[in-house]
C-alpha cells in the first residue's frame, strides 16, 4: 500500500502480466458438461460454470488452445484417455480428512461390526468386505480399515478383511497408495489411531505399512452399468459422492449399489445427501446411514 503521506515521486514497476480469461461460451459449455454427464454422471448445472472456466484456463494455455472448443474436439479425439483423464481431475472437489463426519465411524465401529462379526461367526464365515466408493485420496479407506483394526484388535488377522477404495480420479487415488497426508488432514484422528501414522516431515505424516496392506486402491467410473465385483459388500461407503448427480443417476447408482450389498448390508452416504425415507430399496437407521431392504 502506497504511503500517501510521502510526497516525493516515486517510480512504480510495470505490472506483472496478467493472463485474460478465455471466454465460454454457451455452446462450447452444453458440449463439455454434456460429455461430462456421459461419462462420468456429474451434472455440471449453469452454478458451476464459472469453476469450469476457472480450473480450465492453465490446462487450456498449456495446450496452446485458443478456445473452448478446441479443448473440446481434443477430449473427443483422444483415444488414449488421457485427456479425460485431466479433464475430471480439474473439475472435481477432492477435499477429504480423516475421521470426516466421525459420528458414522462410531457406529460403523460399535453397531455395525460386532452385528456383522456374530452374523458371519453364526455362519462360521470369516470373509468380511467393505467397499469406499470415491475413496478420493484414501483418506476415508484408511480411516475405516483403523477402526477395523481396533474393533478385531489382536483377532483381526484371523479374518479375511479389509477395505476396497476406488474413485474416477487417477490423480486422486496415486495420492491415496502414496499415503503422505498433511497434519492438517489427520488432526481429527483420535489419540488411539496416532500410532497407524508415522512422521515424515515436520508437516507431512503417512499411514503404515501395516495400514497401507489392508486397503486395496482401484480405478472405478461409478457410472459403469454393471460393477466387476464377485462377491457382495458387507458395508459400502460413499459419501459427498451423489451430491454431484442429478436424480436420475443417482436413482441407478443406488439400484447398484444395492445389488452389490449382501443381504441386510449398510450404505453410508454424506450428511448433505439422503435417499428419502420411503425409497423402497433401503431402510432409514440414522442420519445419512441406511440399511439394505429384504424385497
Amino acid at each position: 500500500m502506497v504511503d500517501l503521506k510521502i510526497y516525493a515521486p516515486v517510480s512504480f514497476s510495470p505490472e506483472p502480466f496478467v493472463h485474460k480469461l478465455m471466454q465460454l461460451t454457451d455452446d462450447e459449455f452444453n458440449l463439455i458438461r454434456t460429455l461430462v454427464y456421459e461419462r462420468f454422471g456429474i451434472n455440471l448445472t449453469e452454478a458451476k460454470r464459472s469453476l469450469v472456466v476457472g480450473r480450465l484456463q492453465k490446462t487450456l494455455r498449456q495446450l496452446r488452445f485458443d478456445s473452448f472448443m478446441q479443448f473440446y474436439e481434443h477430449l473427443v479425439q483422444d483415444k488414449s484417455g488421457s485427456a479425460l483423464d485431466a479433464l475430471i481431475n480439474q473439475i472435481s472437489t477432492n477435499h477429504t480428512f480423516f475421521y470426516r463426519e466421525c459420528a458414522h465411524f462410531a457406529y460403523f465401529k460399535n453397531t455395525v461390526l460386532p452385528e456383522i462379526k456374530l452374523r458371519l461367526q453364526q455362519e462360521q464365515r470369516r470373509d468380511l468386505r467393505v467397499w469406499c466408493a470415491g475413496c478420493s485420496s484414501g483418506e476415508e479407506a484408511y480411516t475405516i480399515i483403523i477402526e477395523m483394526m481396533e474393533f478385531f484388535r489382536n483377532d483381526y488377522h484371523l479374518w479375511d478383511a479389509g477395505v476396497l477404495g476406488t474413485d474416477i480420479s487417477a490423480k486422486a487415488l496415486n495420492k491415496a497408495v502414496a499415503g503422505v497426508y498433511p497434519y492438517e488432514n489427520i488432526k481429527n484422528a483420535p489419540g488411539y489411531a496416532q500410532h497407524y501414522f508415522k512422521k515424515i516431515q515436520d508437516d507431512k505424516y503417512e499411514v503404515t505399512s501395516a495400514i497401507k496392506h489392508e486397503v486395496t486402491f482401484r480405478r472405478l467410473n461409478l457410472m459403469n452399468k454393471t460393477f466387476p465385483f464377485k462377491k457382495l459388500f458387507h458395508v459400502i461407503f460413499c459419501r459427498n459422492v451423489m451430491i454431484y448427480f442429478d436424480q436420475a443417476t443417482r436413482d441407478g447408482l443406488i439400484k447398484r449399489f444395492y445389488d452389490s450389498l449382501a443381504p441386510g448390508g449398510y450404505f453410508f452416504i454424506g450428511h448433505s445427501e439422503s435417499l428419502g425415507r420411503e425409497q423402497a430399496l433401503f431402510k432409514y437407521i440414522m442420519p445419512a446411514v441406511y440399511r439394505r431392504r429384504e424385497l
